[in-house]
């Protein structure tokens, strides 16, 4: 389980994350079989997900970022409830690339830089809010900050770090962001950047020992920073049989009769996998008739 602190300047100008996500990403690890540059990939979004969801009000609240750049890896996807709690996926969890020109994973040539970054809201409006911008880096962090900047007219600083060991299991993983509010002050502005500039990266912090309650901090020095709150956050899948049985209804009785007919003819039931957390359900042909029956 991760933990998620948030502090705030005490003009409440500006509002700091910092999240420590190593047991999620450990968990995509173990669901997905990434690589290690996929783990780290899929992780930094991940954790952005995380920071984004918490920042929603409604318990019913829920965003998800999809991040498509035409690379080796396919799309990847991070969805996250009101608390912070999530759950991913990726199209091509195994890629196997050199390392970037700096020696570390390259992750913007796994996700690829010629493409875009969605970010859908699921508010309790009519329809999703939802907001597009192409990439910037295919860094992740620095996509997600500008989406911030350009979409939501938010200015955004974002840190994420995945640090994979040599026999793929995650050493560390987190991130930060620092959101300012229209009234912020240019002095608080300086100070801000001030202080990023000053920050190691955020494997390296993790690595040191620093903690989620010292960087949220740090992130907002100088600036008479208060713990706000904070929460326990987790990989979390909420895929049950009745999910699974209405998006089969939203087949479509063409779809449901087909499934049938194949079912017949193989002598096996229809499965369906969860994407997110890899569990199986099964539907026999006597389901699926029930569920014809719902149409």
């Amino acid at each position: 389980m991760g933990i998620l602190k948030r502090a705030i300047s005490a003009d409440a100008s500006a509002v700091a994350m910092a999240v420590d996500t190593t047991d999620i990403v450990s968990e995509i690890e173990k669901i997905h079989k990434t690589s290690a540059v996929t783990t780290a990939a899929l992780g930094r979004l991940t954790t952005a997900a995380s920071m984004i969801g918490y920042s929603l009000k409604n318990k019913d609240d829920s965003v998800t970022l999809r991040l498509d750049g035409k690379g080796p890896s396919g799309a990847l996807i991070a969805v996250s409830d009101y608390m912070g709690n999530v759950k991913s996926y990726i199209q091509n969890p195994v890629v196997e690339i050199p390392l970037n020109k700096h020696g570390k994973l390259d992750v913007a040539g796994a996700v690829g830089r010629d493409g875009t970054l969605s970010v859908i809201k699921d508010i309790g409006l009519k329809e999703p809010y939802s907001g597009m911008i192409p990439l910037v880096s295919g860094e992740i962090a620095e996509d997600v900050a500008a989406y911030f900047a350009s979409s939501e007219q938010v200015p955004t600083v974002c840190g994420l770090g995945v640090l994979v060991n040599p026999d793929l299991s995650v050493n560390c993983a987190g991130g930060y962001l620092i959101q300012l509010l229209p009234f912020a002050s240019d002095a608080v502005i300086d100070q801000i950047e001030k202080n990023v500039n000053s920050l190691k990266s955020v494997t390296q912090m993790m690595s040191d020992g620093i903690t989620m309650d010292e960087l949220v901090l740090k992130l907002l020095d100088g600036l008479e920073p208060n713990l706000l709150d904070e929460a326990n956050v987790e990989y979390r899948c909420d895929c049950s049989t009745d999910r699974v049985s209405r998006a089969l209804i939203s087949l479509g009785k063409e779809e449901l009769d087909s499934m049938i007919a194949e079912n017949e003819s193989k002598g096996k039931d229809t499965e369906v996998q969860c994407h997110f957390c890899n569990k199986i359900y099964s539907f026999s042909n006597a389901d699926l008739k029930k569920l014809m029956k719902q149409m």
